[in-house]
């Protein structure tokens, strides 16, 4: 808020943020936030309402408080920040607050960069956007790959940046046999196979390498599978199997996308079976069943 006075020697005397131009003085009070009182403090004219009026009718309201006190006052009232006109960011920010919304307009992005920007990598941070009582979240990777997805945020939004660490599951004859957290946007059976060891070349059958994932329905429609619904919002189970003793497999398993909370089996070869059979009872017996095997085996 700026007060202008007609000539010097006013009211507001001389201070080092006056300017004097053309025998006028002006005066600049400091930003301020409108009370819950509703009002703001002006100098020598009190507390003066703000709340519900526009700028023109409290500049009004100012210069008649000051009508007899300074030399035709003369005020103008600007709105840097409107409270009512914001976004709450909160969550995974570097500076969670309140942003004032531009006449622009903001879009998501532009709230999560004032908030000084995510604190967890892009491909474990999730947006969950609160308005008019319905929450909605989407990965941050979506909303940045995709355009259409940074809407326009209104007054009152609650934006929630939330860290979920995205992750798969290897069994089987495997160099580990663990849950692996991803270290990257995108992952691929491939690396996902690499993360755990690969497959163990006298255990593996090349030719079983499965993958369980819930599909939504729109996936399991182009599939040509039935829609069973039994997963999260009517999803069904899908198996996938990759033989990596076709060389073909390789390019696909390339290209095929892991998702989170995915599973990956690799099946034993069936000779493998046959040795652990034989393991186990060489465990029983000693070496009796060993001297067996080895005096068939020989010419």
């Amino acid at each position: 808020m700026s007060i202008w006075e007609a000539a010097g020697g006013g009211l507001f005397g001389t201070s080092p943020t006056d300017h004097v131009s053309a025998g006028s003085r002006n005066v600049t009070i400091p930003e301020q936030m409108v009370g819950q009182d509703g009002g703001v403090s002006v100098p020598f004219a009190g507390r003066v309402t703000a709340a519900g009026r526009l700028p023109v009718e409290v500049q009004k309201a100012v210069e008649q408080r000051l009508a007899e006190k300074a030399i035709e006052p003369q005020a103008i009232v600007t709105v840097t920040r409107s409270v009512t006109n914001s976004a709450t960011v909160t969550g995974e920010v570097i500076a969670g607050a309140r942003v004032p919304l531009s006449l622009k307009g903001d879009r998501l992005l532009d709230l999560i960069a004032a908030a000084g920007g995510a604190k967890t990598p892009v491909y474990e941070t999730f947006v969950r956007l609160s308005r008019d009582g319905v929450t909605a979240t989407i990965p941050m990777e979506m909303l940045v790959s995709d355009p259409a997805e940074n809407i326009y945020a209104y007054p009152g939004d609650v934006l929630t940046l939330v860290r979920l660490p995205q992750s798969f599951t290897v069994f089987g004859a495997t160099g580990a046999n663990a849950q692996v957290n991803f270290t990257a946007e995108r992952m691929t059976l491939v690396e996902a196979l690499a993360k755990a060891g690969g497959l163990q070349d006298l255990r593996a059958d090349p030719a079983g390498v499965f993958l369980f994932r819930y599909e939504p329905p729109p996936i399991v429609k182009t599939l040509g599978r039935p829609q069973l619904g039994t997963g999260p919002e009517g999803s069904s189970p899908m198996v996938y199997r990759l033989d990596l003793s076709d060389a073909k497999s390789y390019f696909l398993a390339q290209r095929f996308p892991i998702h989170d909370k995915d599973i990956i089996y690799v099946a034993n070869a069936d000779f493998n079976e046959l040795q652990k059979f034989f393991t186990l009872l060489n465990t029983l017996t000693g070496p009796v069943i060993t001297g067996i095997v080895v005096r068939n085996a020989a010419p």
